[in-house]
């Protein structure tokens, strides 16, 4: 992947004003990557049915990417799956807004003061999903850390942090990666972070991928029976970074991964079953 899956914003859904209706999306077609079949977006669901957590990656400003994602989580909702979504966009922290919107205790107008808070990518982008939630009572979950923590490892590294500021953290993040995954951190950091220290880059990005992974399984362990569909860059999507440290965090977890083709970023002849289980096809 390496280059491949870079973010549009930071080194990780919509509407920027999107055409496309449902009905259309119904006939994309996706890759099944380990065996290179093509199939309907409709069989989507035989294929995921038996997951219990569900990643379908992003670039944060394209709204074909956030129409996928909720026809995913569609897809789930009407088959009568307990489905909850889970979001690189709010902090765990802010886990009452969220619950509030949800209920229906807050307006749309009360709610975008949280929502700008946690994220700053328009409203819009993201409106249809968060509405067929709320209209749905579909839970919704914070995954993301405060700023600051991130910002204080990019410094400092990992062993900076207070114990505090580690409470809803794994202990010991350190930068223990793969290869791929390492080969694609440095080019990011080469990128974006010129003259840094790169080891504590790289345990930044793990504080960003375990604490999504942790939050996720916190959810599943008070809430068994649910599927929890993760909304998040792609470059936290791919097997590799939330997936890997869930199953280190807990392996009895199936997880699927749904990437969007993404010229020169997520192309189908270089993806590998190593990456992801899925691509949505251009």
């Amino acid at each position: 992947m390496k280059t491949h899956l870079r973010t549009t914003t930071y080194i990780l859904l919509i509407i920027g004003i999107f055409m496309l209706t449902d009905d259309v999306l119904a006939h994309d077609r996706i890759l099944v990557i380990k065996d290179k079949k093509v199939i309907d977006f409709n069989q989507i669901l035989q294929n995921v049915k038996d997951k219990q957590i569900i990643l379908v990656g992003e670039s944060h400003d394209n709204p074909e990417h956030h129409k996928y994602q909720l026809q995913v989580i569609k897809a789930l909702y009407e088959a009568n799956m307990p489905v909850a979504i889970g979001l690189e966009m709010f902090k765990a922290e802010s886990q009452g807004a969220l619950d509030n919107w949800v209920s229906g205790r807050l307006s749309q107008q009360e709610f975008l003061s949280s929502y700008y808070t946690n994220w700053n990518i328009p409203w819009p982008l993201y409106k249809d999903i968060f509405l067929f939630a709320r209209d749905n009572k579909i839970p919704m979950i914070g995954l993301n850390v405060p700023e600051e923590i991130t910002r204080k490892v990019v410094k400092k590294g990992f062993s900076a942090l207070t114990d505090e500021e580690v409470k809803e953290l794994p202990p010991g993040i350190s930068c223990d990666v793969d290869a791929t995954y390492m080969e694609f951190i440095k080019g990011v950091y080469s990128a974006h972070h010129p003259g840094k220290e790169f080891i504590s880059f790289c345990e930044a990005q793990m504080v960003w991928d375990s604490a999504m992974a942790l939050h996720t399984l916190k959810f599943l362990e008070k809430n068994p029976g649910y599927t929890v569909v993760i909304l998040a860059g792609m470059v936290h999507s791919w097997k590799r970074a939330i997936p890997e440290r869930i199953k280190r965090l807990n392996g009895q977890y199936n997880v699927s991964v749904i990437l969007p083709e993404t010229p020169d970023r997520v192309e189908r002849n270089k993806i590998t079953a190593d990456d992801a289980d899925f691509l949505i096809l251009k």
